[in-house]
């Protein structure tokens, strides 16, 4: 029995990684649960076994995406010095996108999706990292901790939109 609660697990990470995929290629409205089916190589009706809509579907998308993000600077909050901590953090947002570029598609995209849920995603993850990010520079001493914080959010967009519309030279510091 546990092996194929395993098996659900593992199959429910799959459809979501296939729906960051689908969902980041082809957007949202386009996308449909039998694309991210057939990319999970599994049957359409199996995902709804996980998900019983396609917009729950990308709700758990954007949270895992955010949660991926969130995880990453909560280890560097904790275990940077302070006269490193935004460099570091810089650094590992730069390694997160480069690794899991869809997600951030996939953020960039939802930040433009009008269902009041998914708003409602989009705002907590940014809450959460905000609040992150202002409490760690205020512990660390940086001077103006609000306007850093503005400044470092505003760059991470900056540079998926850099990414997403190829045009690296918006990325430099």
């Amino acid at each position: 029995m546990a092996k194929s609660g395993t098996t659900a697990v593992n199959r429910r990470a799959d459809i979501i990684s296939a729906a960051i995929e689908v969902f980041s290629e082809i957007g949202y409205y386009r996308a449909t649960t039998a694309e991210v089916a057939k990319r999970a190589n599994i049957s359409q009706p199996y995902v709804f076994r996980f998900f019983a809509t396609k917009e729950s579907l990308l709700l758990t998308a954007i949270e895992a995406s955010w949660t991926r993000v969130i995880e990453s600077f909560r280890t560097i909050v904790e275990t940077a010095p302070p006269e490193a901590l935004e460099k570091q953090l810089i650094y590992e947002y730069e390694s997160i996108q480069a690794k899991h570029q869809n997600e951030m598609f996939l953020q960039l995209q939802a930040q433009s999706i009008r269902e009041e849920a998914i708003q409602a995603a989009m705002r907590d993850g940014f809450k959460q990292v905000r609040d992150m990010v202002l409490k760690a520079f205020c512990e660390a001493g940086v001077a103006n901790p609000e306007e850093r914080t503005l400044l470092f959010l505003a760059r991470g967009m900056l540079c998926n939109v850099a990414v997403a519309i190829k045009m690296p030279e918006l990325m430099k510091s």
